[in-house]
């Protein structure tokens, strides 16, 4: 088995048949029948469009990261996470719609900003990706701007406390904001940031 910098081994399936059940702005339920590479046939294979996501790791100028408090349905619960948002603007660059909602879910802003990485949501059923940010020293500028479907409540913790949290387990994040996490560890190891200490092991 190669990595992805020795290029692929595995040919891609073949796509024999698509419709879709459900399609709107925000997500469309595609249903492919496929051929293996082996010869064998998937039908139905489900896959569920998304635009891409953004996710914010925001470090205000006094230590505290920035998180959002809101009601999850899919999970049913009420959940603190990082600020996050859809990239459906396909000519806005993925770092104005960060910025744009980190200010309108929080009110901070930031002059200092650092691209972390881009991963998958979830490479089987989904076909987005996420982009991670990481802004420093954000101050609040404004009152937050909550659409009509939105309502939350900007949370800011101390940033060793938060990470002390995240290893005892004493919080639980979304799958992609881990990812995300992880990244920033990357980012605190190979740059030695100061304002990243509470990271390193």
């Amino acid at each position: 088995m190669k990595d992805e910098k020795q290029g692929a081994t595995v040919a891609p399936w073949k796509v024999l048949e698509s419709r879709y059940a459900y399609r709107d702005r925000w997500i469309a339920l595609r249903s492919d029948k496929v051929e293996l590479p082996n010869g064998h046939v998937l039908a139905p294979y489900h896959v569920i469009e998304q635009p891409d996501w953004v996710t914010a790791l925001a470090l205000t100028h006094d230590g505290n990261i920035i998180l959002i408090e809101e009601y999850r349905h899919g999970c049913q619960q009420t959940v603190v996470e990082l600020p996050s948002g859809i990239h459906d603007k396909p000519d806005e660059p993925t770092i104005e719609a960060m910025k744009r909602e980190l200010l309108e879910e929080t009110g901070f802003a930031s002059e200092e900003w650092h691209p972390l990485g881009t991963f998958f949501a979830n490479a089987p059923r989904l076909n987005n990706r996420v982009h991670c940010f990481l802004a420093l020293d954000a101050r609040k500028v404004a009152d937050p701007k909550l659409d009509d479907g939105e309502v939350l409540v900007p949370r800011q913790v101390p940033f060793a406390e938060y990470i002390a949290d995240l290893r005892e387990g004493r919080r639980t994040l979304h799958g992609f904001q881990g990812g995300a996490m992880w990244l920033l560890h990357l980012h605190a190891a190979k740059t030695g940031d100061p304002r990243l200490a509470p990271l390193r092991f």
